[in-house]
C-alpha cells in the first residue's frame, strides 16, 4: 500500500542524479527492485554525500553484513540531514533496508537533490526558494496599526435572534 506512492519516473530523476554527481556506472531504470537493489547496501549513497561535501561520510562500510550496511545508511542520512534536509524528508533506516518505504527513499533524495545545489553541484527539482527578510521602520509600523481591518466586523455581532429551527412545539 505504501509503495503505490512510488513514482519510477522520480526514482530515475535521483539515480541520474547521482550518477551525475558520483560519475559511477549503474543502470538508472527507476524500477522499484533496481532502485532498491543499486542504494540497499549504503555505499552509493555514502559515496554520493562524500561527493556532495567531502568528509560527510567518515567511514564507509564494505561489509555486506545486515548491521553493516545499516550503519552506511544511518551516516548517509546523519550526512543528509547537515546538508540541510528537513527530517520530515528523510526516512527510516529500514525503510530501504526491509525495502518498507522506497517512497520516502525517494522523497530523501529529491530533497537532497534541491539541497546541492548550495554546494556547487547539480541539483534535480524545483529550485529552493530564498529568504526574503522585510525591515520596516519604526513609523511604518505605527502606520500600520492605525488601519482597521475589515475583518474585526461592525457594532453588530452575530446573534441567534429570529432562528427558528424546525417546528414549533405543541402542547
Amino acid at each position: 500500500q505504501i509503495n503505490s506512492k512510488y513514482s519510477e519516473e522520480l526514482a530515475q530523476e535521483s539515480l541520474e542524479w547521482i550518477k551525475s554527481i558520483t560519475q559511477e556506472d549503474f543502470s538508472i531504470s527507476g524500477d522499484m527492485d533496481n532502485f532498491y537493489e543499486i542504494l540497499k547496501d549504503g555505499t552509493l549513497l555514502c559515496r554520493l554525500v562524500n561527493c556532495i561535501k567531502p568528509g560527510s561520510a567518515k567511514k564507509i562500510n564494505q561489509s555486506t553484513m545486515a548491521f553493516k550496511c545499516m550503519e552506511n545508511i544511518n551516516v548517509f542520512l546523519e550526512a543528509a540531514r547537515d546538508l540541510g534536509v528537513p527530517p520530515q524528508e528523510t526516512f527510516q533506516t529500514v525503510d530501504l533496508w526491509e525495502r518498507q518505504n522506497l517512497n520516502s527513499v525517494v522523497i530523501c533524495l529529491q530533497s537532497l537533490g534541491r539541497k546541492a545545489g548550495n554546494f556547487g553541484k547539480p541539483s534535480i527539482g524545483p529550485k529552493e526558494a530564498e529568504k526574503n527578510v522585510r525591515n520596516f521602520s519604526e513609523e511604518q509600523m505605527r502606520a500600520g496599526q492605525g488601519v482597521i481591518s475589515l475583518q474585526y466586523g461592525s457594532n453588530k455581532g452575530a446573534n441567534q435572534s429570529g432562528i427558528n429551527f424546525g417546528n414549533t412545539r405543541h402542547m
